[in-house]
Order: structure tokens, then sequence, then C-alpha cells
């Protein structure tokens, strides 16, 4: 469903803005995969740019850096393009990163065996890792997201340089995909010290063969906030009540607390908004999605925005406001960042998504409805009764969309 060209120009049509995806070509493997890609799927879902990312191996970096924490990157230090990432937006990688969740399998080799692997795997459980397997000079763990397994794999690098010990890391989906780009690390790289993982769809090491001390290294906080609005709140009181509107909150708000590991905060009984904070940027998203499907099949629209603070949060869920089909009617819409690019999931209304079907699964009875209104318009133009042809056009429309 993603690949539809002729229904992502529609969308451009009357949005002004590039549609990536309707829909997701993710293949589930799971039955949690299978729930989200057929919801996806079933509401049409697309996937926005509203600000396109510049993907360069300098913007990869910088990316890296501010994930990470300036603090916990050495000064001395060499970054390398394994494979270089595509300047552009893979919609299903995105889905696979929200429905699989941001743990990350980190793989330690020492260059020699040495008693420090014992210090590293009190290390790693230290900073909430799970240790999967060890040898003499060996770690396979998994750490809870891919900068927390960057963060910790440098601190690890620190100390075995401290040692004169060498200490290759890779990360990876899993353990198996992990090992696999530490030894192409070291085919292209070389025999140094390192840590290989995956941006955007690259591939990237970031070399430390220079004992380093890190003296204001800390955990990074990687929380991520979700704002949520109704739009025209006003309207649907007065079209369902006030008491549905409290009916709808509450919900949300038991869901994010109960399902999503929300915390919740700055709402009150009766309000049209809420604001929670999760422990992580796919469970946010996850959450807006949830949260945006429930609340349309209710009856209203939606804005949510995601951010790294509560301001930046609001600032994303109000951009729904400039965001209109044809300057008029607002897009319910999750608005996040991805890379330095801000980008968006919107699940249109009944009318869209039956403009939409109509592309879909319709496409040679539009054509051939196509040609007999342009052959009938301009049959009623060569008789001097051309200005009939407006309703045909509208009678045109109407059984397409009553078909």
């Amino acid at each position: 469903m993603a690949e539809h060209s002729l229904t992502r120009f529609f969308f451009k049509l009357i949005t002004g803005y590039e549609a990536i995806s309707i829909g997701t070509k993710y293949f589930p493997t799971t039955p949690l995969e299978t729930e989200y890609v057929d919801m996806l799927n079933y509401t049409q879902t697309v996937l926005m740019e509203i600000e396109k990312a510049n993907i360069t191996t300098e913007s990869i970096f910088q990316n890296l850096v501010r994930d990470v924490g300036k603090e916990n990157i050495p000064e001395i230090h060499s970054f390398y393009e394994l494979k270089p990432a595509e300047n552009a937006v893979e919609e299903y990688a995105l889905v696979s990163n929200i429905i699989m969740g941001s743990d990350r399998y980190l793989y330690i080799e020492l260059f020699k065996p040495s008693y420090i692997i014992k210090e590293f795997t009190d290390i790693i459980i230290e900073e909430k890792g799970e240790i999967v397997e060890e040898s003499a000079n060996e770690i396979v763990s998994k750490l809870p997201s891919k900068n927390d397994a960057i963060r910790v794999a440098i601190k690890l690098i620190g100390i075995g340089l401290d040692n004169k010990i060498g200490v290759r890391s890779a990360i990876g989906m899993t353990g198996a995909a992990a090992i696999e780009r530490s030894i192409k690390f070291n085919q292209e790289v070389g025999d140094v010290s390192g840590i290989a993982f995956t941006k955007l769809g690259g591939e990237y090491a970031l070399v430390l063969d220079t004992p380093f001390k890190l003296g204001h290294a800390r955990r990074v906080d990687y929380s991520y906030y979700l704002f949520i609005d109704i739009i025209d709140s006003t309207k649907f009181i007065s079209d369902n009540g006030r008491s549905k509107l409290v009916e709808l909150m509450t919900g949300i708000k038991s869901f994010m607390e109960e399902d999503c590991e929300g915390q919740i905060e700055g709402y009150r009984k009766g309000g049209d908004d809420l604001i929670a904070q999760f422990p992580s940027k796919d469970l946010a998203i996850r959450a807006g999605l949830d949260s945006a499907w429930y609340i349309l099949s209710n009856g209203a629209k939606v804005k949510i925005g995601i951010g790294k603070t509560r301001r930046e949060a609001g600032e994303r869920a109000n951009i729904a406001e400039q965001i209109k089909v044809q300057g008029v009617q607002p897009l319910s819409l999750v608005v996040f960042d991805l890379a330095n690019g801000l980008y968006a999931y919107n699940i249109p209304s009944d009318f869209v998504r039956t403009i939409f079907n109509l592309f879909f699964n319709h496409k040679t009875k539009l054509i051939s409805l196509f040609i007999v209104v342009f052959i009938v318009c301009y049959f009623l133009f060569i008789i001097n009764v051309g200005f009939l042809g407006f309703f045909v056009v509208l009678l045109a429309m109407a059984y397409a969309l009553l078909s």
C-alpha cells in the first residue's frame, strides 16, 4: 500500500506536503507487529514530511553527539562511514523501530582475554543491561536503547585502553547482527578500538584508539513528552456532550498509564488536553498513534506533538493548526522529529479514506469514468452547451463515491 504514487500525489495536492507512504510495506512477523501493520493499512495512516531531513555523514555524527551527550564523546576520535545512509526516510524502518522498541544488543570483544571482563559485565548490569552470553574475552548483552549501548561501549573502551587492552564493540537489533557488524568493522577499519552501529539505513564506526577520561560523563535522560489536544473541543462538546469528552480523555489517560509506561502530567478532569512523559521515543510515538486512532474512532480530531521537552511537544502539536486540507480543514497529526527533519503521522478522515480507496482499488473504473466524462463534456462543448459539463462532472463524482 505504501507505494501508491498517484494517491500520494493527491495527498500533496490537497495538503501541500509530501506523503512518504500511505499505510506501510513493513512485513510483520509477530502478533503485535501484525496488529499495528493491519491498523496502519486499514486506517490508511499517512507518513508525511513537514521539514525534510538532510541526512549526511556530518549530520549523522551531530545527531550522535546530541543523542548520546557531548560530554560522553571523547575529544580525540575518528568517525567512519562504512555504508552511507540514503538521504531519505525509510518508512518501514521507522515502523520497525516503533513496533519492535528501542532496546539493542551490544557485542563487546576484548583483543585478548582479561579479568576486566567481569568489571564490564558489572557495569552493563548497573546500566540496566542484561547479559546474554559471556566468555573470557566476549560479551553479548542487551541495553535499553541504542544510545545507552553506545554510551556504555564508550565507557568500557575507556577502561580497556587504561588497561592497555583494545576493545571492539558493535550494536545491532539482534546479538548475531551485532557480532556480524563487529566483524565488518574489523575488516574495513582495522584492528582498532571503537563502536560500529547503524543510523538511518547507514553503517558507521566511532574509533577510539587513544586513552581518554570522561570527566563529566553521565547517563543521559532519553525520555520524551507527548502533548495531546482535541481539535475544536467546543464543537465536540456541543455535538456529543461534555461527559463524552470526559470519557474520551479519561480513557486516553488510563491507557497511557496502564499500557504505555506513560506518566501523566498537566491533566484536569473535563479538560481537552494532557501531557505525558515516556521513557523512550518509540513508546511515545506508539502511544500517540494508538491515542489518535482511538480519538478519531470516537468522532473527534486531535493534534499530538512529541518532543524532548514539554514545550517542544506542545509546539509540535500546534503545527497541526497550520497544516490543513486546502487551507481550511485541520488534519489529525502525530508530529515528531526524525534525524534533523520533522515528520508526522496523519490519520485521514472517512471521506479522505474513501478517496484513497478509489485510487487503491478502483483505478481502472476511475480511468474509464474519466474517459467517458471527457467525451461527454467535449460533445457538449461542440453543441455549445459546455456549461452542462459541470453537472456531468458532479454526477460522475457522486457515482464514484457511491460505488
